[in-house]
């Protein structure tokens, strides 16, 4: 050991902490490759000027709040080694062992996940990533410290940066870290993440908990009060309390549209206590010397929480004040700061607790079904409900309790249970009451599948209406097993009338060629096999027609004899259109069609107005005078913004138009207006007039909008003046 080795401050700080630990850490190795780390990193900074090795420093500091073990301690300073100097996978295990280059191995795997992203890329990230969980769940909690001190850290990287960074934790990182029960990694990246995405409304917040009644006099009397009582009546308890996380009241705020002063559970204390029979005891108590509120009781520990967390929590009132009571006992304490980490027992490498095991159950069942998803888009739409979605806890007739994503419905639990008795289904009961099949389920809810031997599988129209993936996957099994030549049938049908409808006309073109491209991507040469994949819902028709589109102007344009130059080539375009033989005139384009560069388009002289620009399918010039119609065609290079109306027709739900807005937001489109329509069955359409640059733009804004939970469709709105 080199004492004259440099240890800076955050080391420092580090090795401190490691001595006063209760644990039984080997100092001496992890100094070793602290040394290793400085080395490898030494002529490295990071943006804001420091030192690249106060990142890996400050990252192991954050693993030892889990008890981590001293490989884990090991890995987190070498994390950034393989992917950012010149030392290897090798060189690692030759001085450190198997076990600490396997968990950098994992972490260097695990690519930055741009959620906002849905190429293949971010597809085999995910499963790089849900596979490491299953192996060694060290990889994911070493991932997890890093994005958090890379959060602590923002102010120094440039303002798109800082966004994406905020972004990708917020919707991948804090609800990963809440789905293994580390409750306060998933709070601090939720608090620092939403700073970054809505400086308005996070700095709202902070001026009303400014505001806020505060004083150490409320909480200590509260406390105070809790505590004497629970002295009195012979309850050992640790009674603390706080203001709720800035996140949790920005939800509250923003997604539930309430006002600041109408979150009741602002303040919160937590009652630890011995025993489980003291958490309900104490329960009774509080209702004692306060004003319970009705519906705000809930048992975590009756029924925890799919993280494994436990408590009783409960909102009461004192002279004015509502405020929530958390009451659970220290091991429950313990697994709701820690999560899974409280269940580590190391051995070979790996998590040996068979409890812990169990808690990773769900990853594996989640990679069973995913292998059946070819799209990355599916993947990762899906991904979002399967992983990181509450929990409903409904039960069979017979008292068998089903643990299913929070809004899924009758299809998602007959699926649950068995393939055939969601194929063989035929209607569903909740609570005695016959119910639709889309009906959202509930916590206590008695579920009753109604099956017939004579019945004839499940409909397509259950690939919209199933929210969780593995339903999905078992409906598109049942179609590609069952009904290839319907589904041969209903694929060529449904992809010549997207394509007619994007005016793509292949009477006079090879079908097998023209398609061959596509077929390749999707590992296919027979054309019955690629239109038997789009009819089961393999392949996703929205995904494909862009590229058909671009494959279909090429060769358009290969077809086309060349054409002598005419002056009127470089006329001067307006409103991003050339009009053909006319000079300087007035263009606008024709409100009832809301024509898109890439639409293909025709002019109409009008009595004192100019030129109007339809598209060549619009209603209105199907019986138009043939002499006011003159030729034009797009600049080719627009450069303009054009303003078109999409409908979304989605499952209705409380955020769904703040999901909507967080992507137009995220794809820097101007929206000028939403308007909503409900359509029955929980269903409703909501009509967004945006900007956009051309169809190719449009098409990919509605690709976006349509991986949001619950979308079921979404397409250009149809003509004014005609029905859908």
């Amino acid at each position: 050991m080199n004492d004259n080795f440099p240890l800076i401050p955050s080391a420092k700080e580090l090795f401190d902490a490691l001595k006063n630990s209760s644990r039984d850490y080997n100092i001496e190795r992890i100094r070793q490759a602290y040394e290793f780390a400085y080395l490898a990193h030494e002529n490295q900074t990071r943006k804001s000027g420091e030192p690249y090795i106060v990142h890996p420093t400050s990252v192991a500091m954050i693993l030892l709040d889990f008890d981590c073990d001293t490989d884990t301690i090991i890995a987190a300073l070498f994390h950034d080694i393989i992917e950012d100097t010149k030392y290897t996978y090798d060189d690692i295990k030759k001085n450190f062992g198997i076990e600490v280059a396997e968990l950098v191995e994992g972490v260097t795997k695990l690519e930055k996940i741009k959620f906002s992203s849905q190429e293949e890329q971010q597809l085999e990230t995910l499963r790089k990533m849900l596979l490491a969980m299953t192996k060694d769940i060290r990889v994911i909690l070493i991932k997890l410290a890093d994005r958090l001190h890379n959060l602590r850290t923002l102010d120094s990287l440039p303002l798109q940066k800082q966004r994406t960074i905020a972004l990708e934790s917020i919707e991948v990182y804090a609800p990963l870290a809440h789905r293994l029960g580390i409750q306060s990694i998933k709070s601090e990246i939720e608090d620092i993440a939403i700073r970054y995405l809505d400086p308005i409304g996070y700095n709202e917040i902070i001026a009303n908990l400014e505001k806020l009644d505060t004083d150490k006099n409320f909480f200590s009397s509260i406390k105070d009060m809790i505590e004497n009582k629970l002295k009195n009546e012979n309850i050992k308890a640790t009674v603390d309390g706080r203001v709720k996380h800035i996140y949790s009241i920005y939800r509250k705020m923003f997604t539930q549209n309430k006002d600041f002063h109408e979150i009741y559970d602002l303040y919160a204390f937590r009652v630890i206590v011995e025993k489980v029979s003291d958490c309900y005891n104490v329960l009774g108590h509080i209702h004692d010397m306060f004003q319970a509120i009705p519906g705000r009781l809930k048992d975590y520990i009756a029924v925890p929480k799919p993280n494994m967390y436990q408590s009783l929590h409960t909102t009461v009132s004192y002279n004015g004040h509502f405020f929530e009571v958390q009451i659970r006992t220290e091991e429950m304490h313990r697994i709701a700061e820690l999560g899974i980490a409280a269940h580590w027992k190391y051995k070979s490498g790996g998590i040996s607790d068979s409890s812990a095991d169990e808690k990773l159950a769900w990853v594996r069942k989640l990679l069973e079904v995913q292998t059946d998803v070819s799209e990355a888009d599916d993947f990762m739409k899906t991904f979002k409900i399967d992983l990181f979605s509450d929990q409903v806890f409904v039960s069979t007739p017979k008292g068998d309790i089903i643990k299913l994503p929070a809004e899924s419905n009758i299809i998602d639990f007959a699926y649950s249970i068995h393939s055939e008795v969601g194929n063989k289904m035929t209607g569903g009961k909740i609570n005695g009451r016959m119910s639709e099949l889309s009906t959202t389920l509930h916590n206590g809810d008695v579920v009753e599948i109604i099956t017939s031997q004579s019945s004839p599988g499940p409909s397509r129209d259950w690939l919209n209406l199933a929210q969780t993936n593995e339903a999905k996957a078992k409906i598109r099994q049942w179609f590609k097993r069952e009904k290839r030549d319907e589904n041969i049938q209903e694929g060529k049908a449904s992809l010549e009338r997207e394509l007619r409808r994007i005016n793509i006309y292949t009477v006079n073109i090879d079908k097998s060629t023209f398609f061959l491209p596509i077929m390749t991507r999707y590992g296919m040469s027979d054309i019955d096999d690629f239109y038997a994949a789009i009819g089961y819902g393999g392949i996703s028709l929205s995904k494909i027609l862009p590229k058909l589109k671009e494959d279909y102007i090429k060769l358009q344009k290969q077809n086309e004899k060349p054409k002598l130059v005419e002056i009127n080539t470089k006329r001067k375009a307006i409103n991003g259109v050339i009009v053909e033989d006319i000079d300087n005139c007035l263009v606008h384009l024709a409100g009832c069609c809301s024509p898109l560069p890439g639409d293909e388009i025709i002019g109409y002289i009008t009595r004192g107005n100019g030129v109007a620009i339809h598209k060549t399918d619009c209603n209105n010039m199907q019986n138009a005078d043939g002499n006011r119609i003159v030729r034009v065609h797009w600049d080719g290079t627009p450069s303009d913004y054009f303003a078109t109306t999409v409908c979304v027709t989605a499952l209705q739900r409380i955020d769904l138009i703040a999901d909507i807005t967080l992507v137009l937001a995220s794809m820097r489109i101007v929206m000028h207006s939403v308007n909503t329509h409900e359509l029955g069955d929980g269903r409703i359409e909501i009509f967004l007039n945006i900007d956009v640059l051309d169809l190719t733009h449009l098409d990919a804004v509605m690709n976006r909008i349509n991986k949001i939970r619950n979308v079921i469709n979404v397409e250009r709105a149809p003509e004014k003046g005609k029905k859908k």
